[in-house]
């Protein structure tokens, strides 16, 4: 706790003396009091947007997980289909996020719909590459004796492959919680009159860069504690199987 305040004193301390050395005017790097003071007076606006990226956020990020486990799982079944699906999803990562905003905008409307579906883009790879992998790695004395037994594949993938891949699903759960609110920030960028990233295209261009930093720190803090809150849920759910 100690640590962390430290170090926010220290980024804030050279914000502070980064503008005063530099002579940079407000509207290029405002003072973090002119942020505060745009936090405080704009919160009610500010809070208004949050809720709506939040609730996009988490949308987004329960389907992504949901699909990309699914996945992963079908994928686990059948080492064919991972041969094919594997460089398919491989190579729909090259394609820049940003390139299919606009698209999915012009697709779906200017609603949430196209928010969701950015941040279940970003969120889908790195849950089922992760819980893949984790299935994929399932000792094989464990399925060799489990087959001995007279275990069936739907049972060994229940009670072996599943709880022995949940490390592997965590990792990806918890990249994915860090990288969902991109999805829909880049969203609300591309079009869109709500949300967190809309306020931020809104206040640039009126030159309002603290209400820009505002509406960023308000980002930042609402990833982390998301973040947080899947970690706190994952560890729970690991140690029920005593992972």
């Amino acid at each position: 706790m100690k640590t962390a305040a430290l170090l926010i004193v220290t980024v804030l301390s050279l914000w502070q003396g980064i503008i005063w050395l530099a002579g940079m005017p407000a509207f290029l790097l405002p003072p973090p009091m002119a942020v505060a003071e745009a936090l405080w007076i704009n919160r009610a606006e500010i809070a208004r947007h949050a809720g709506f990226t939040l609730a996009e956020v988490v949308l987004g990020f329960t389907l992504g997980s949901a699909l990309g486990a699914a996945l992963a799982v079908a994928m686990g079944f059948s080492q064919k289909l991972t041969g094919v699906l594997r460089p398919i999803l491989t190579f729909s990562q090259t394609i820049p996020v940003f390139a299919l905003a606009p698209i999915l905008t012009l697709w779906l409307g200017f609603g949430m719909a196209p928010k969701i579906a950015m941040t279940v883009l970003i969120v889908f790879f790195p849950v089922a590459s992760a819980f893949l992998d984790g299935l994929m790695r399932t000792p094989q004395p464990a399925l060799d004796l489990a087959q001995v037994m007279g275990a069936g594949r739907i049972r060994i993938m229940r009670h072996l492959r599943i709880p022995a891949a949940l490390p592997g699903l965590a990792t990806g759960l918890r990249l994915a919680a860090v990288y969902a609110p991109i999805g829909a920030v880049i969203g609300e960028w591309v079009g869109g009159a709500r949300g967190l990233g809309a306020l931020m295209i809104h206040a640039n261009g009126r030159m309002k860069t603290d209400l820009v930093f505002a509406a960023l720190l308000v980002l930042s803090v609402m990833t982390v504690v998301f973040a947080r809150l899947v970690a706190i849920a994952l560890r729970r759910l690991l140690g029920r199987y005593g992972v």
